[in-house]
């Protein structure tokens, strides 16, 4: 019996198991076939037709269900007004996904595998599965509440109700506005885990926007605000909700943040006594953004760079000055880059310049980079730049707790293991009781008060900053006194 011929002779149990072999089976003559009329235990299957590919060809096949329950496949009409294709995998029903297959996708996209790797891994099961990235993209993008799993989770309810309930029964801080219309406007919210981590380390937070989407080394998440505005009045309700997460007896000492003025202006209202500072890194890229097109001269640029690098670094108000004013000296004639940065950045050397911000401690976080990665990290997760809410809700709260066990991890891993370069004497009391972090920046100061490398004056940065012993302090002698 021919293969065409058993196709016809089969009795299916399901009108899916009918559509794929229908397609699998025509598929290696050269066919691809697209659901044409689907009525109750009837399905008419014939050529696809698109605007930009073959169309109008009268092949069609019908499946029907018969009384005792399994199903039949039928010839309608098999001519064809085309040559059949050599390569099949310009077809998109030739890419199309089994329900097998797309339980699999949703399962490995909501634990955070990637899209190359979920691809990879569905070839391993199926070598001549024809689907490609975009295949993928397009089932992960598609509303859950059109599939089984996301149907069964829905449990009827409409999509935000479902998602507030998660909120709620997760042990989440959330709040959201909405217009007059009833259309959601601004929602926040913080995973319990990220509360307990933003009340343990309250010293340092850095606010990063992002659109379309402390330390021991490490940044974690405090909370998410999707906001329709970037207005200053959407910024204070975001980072009111956040002072309700930290509660106002633990505000932090610095907050980190580029120049978005509307945020500026929200800061310094939420948070009038907090000491607020520019991300250097942010400023960098505007300089670079702004007046690399005045210098033709390679060189004369980095040289330019290097000194207004000595300005932002300045570690006293003496040092600022005398940089400052031997880079207006050097390129005087580059006034329109002068003129910028006196208009720009100078007016807010305070929040950037260190001579001011190394007064305050911030455990070195003067750029929001470190959010920057954050974000890039939690792009993995994402993966593609839409979906409703609550699928990226989902896909944070995975972030959040895989972040939160590395933390977790790493703060117990330093209980016990401590590189032996820190295990001294001096060190004694702090192994085992202080970060890797600590040791580090107290490691080499102490590599500077060994070996003679002090400067004649100590400018107490280094202790305002990070809150630990600095070289000259560990020079100092100790008195002891006999108390009888």
């Amino acid at each position: 019996m021919s293969e065409e011929n058993r196709l016809f002779a089969s009795k299916f149990h399901t009108r899916d198991q009918l559509v794929q072999d229908a397609r699998q089976y025509y598929a290696t003559k050269g066919y691809a076939l697209s659901i044409k009329d689907s009525k109750k235990d009837k399905y008419v299957l014939d050529k696809k037709t698109s605007s930009s590919r073959l169309i109008n060809c009268p092949f069609a096949i019908r499946g029907k269900k018969t009384t005792e329950g399994y199903w039949l496949l039928e010839l309608r009409n098999n001519s064809h007004n085309h040559a059949p294709s050599e390569d099949m995998s310009g077809h998109p029903s030739s890419r199309c996904l089994t329900q097998e297959e797309i339980l699999d996708i949703e399962k490995m996209s909501m634990t955070g595998i990637e899209l190359g790797q979920i691809l990879s891994s569905l070839r391993e099961k199926n070598s001549n599965i024809q689907a490609v990235g975009r295949t993928i993209s397009l089932q992960e993008n598609n509303d859950l509440a059109t599939t089984k799993i996301e149907k069964k989770s829905l449990g009827g309810r409409p999509l935000i109700q479902a998602l507030f309930e998660e909120f709620e029964q997760g042990g989440f801080i959330f709040n959201y506005r909405k217009d007059e219309c009833g259309h959601l406007t601004r929602i926040f919210f913080a995973h319990k885990k990220s509360v307990a981590l933003a009340k343990t380390y309250t010293t340092t937070f850095v606010v990063d926007c992002t659109y379309k989407t402390y330390n021991f080394n490490k940044s974690f998440y405090a909370g998410f605000a999707f906001m329709r505005h970037e207005k200053t009045e959407d910024y204070i309700w975001a980072l009111e909700m956040f002072a309700n997460v930290l509660g106002h007896d633990s505000y932090p000492s610095v907050i980190v943040s580029d120049r978005e003025l509307a945020l500026i202006r929200a800061i310094e209202i939420v948070f009038p006594g907090v000491t607020h500072l520019l991300c250097v890194w942010h400023i960098q890229k505007n300089v670079v953004a702004n007046l690399k097109i005045y210098f033709k001269d390679e060189e004369d640029w980095d040289v330019f760079i290097s000194m207004w690098n000595a300005v932002m670094y300045a570690e006293t108000e003496e040092d600022f000055e005398q940089s400052w004013f031997f880079l207006q000296l050097l390129y005087k004639e580059k006034r329109e880059a002068i003129t910028y940065l006196e208009k720009t950045w100078i007016p807010e050397k305070r929040k950037f310049v260190s001579a001011w911000t190394e007064k305050y401690i911030h455990f070195g976080n003067r750029a929001s980079s470190r959010a920057e990665g954050a974000h890039a990290k939690l792009k993995k997760y994402l993966q593609v730049l839409t979906g409703n809410l609550r699928r990226v809700k989902n896909k944070i709260c995975l972030a959040i707790e895989n972040e939160y066990h590395e933390i977790k991890t790493q703060l117990e891993s330093e209980k016990i293991r401590v590189p032996h370069k820190y295990n001294i004497p001096y060190f004694k009391e702090l192994i085992y009781n202080v970060s890797i972090f600590a040791l580090k920046k107290l490691y080499k100061q102490y590599e500077m008060a060994s070996f003679g490398t002090l400067k004649p004056v100590c400018t107490g940065n280094f202790v305002a900053t990070m809150g630990l012993t600095c070289a000259h302090m560990m020079v100092l002698p100790v008195y002891i006194f006999n108390i009888d």
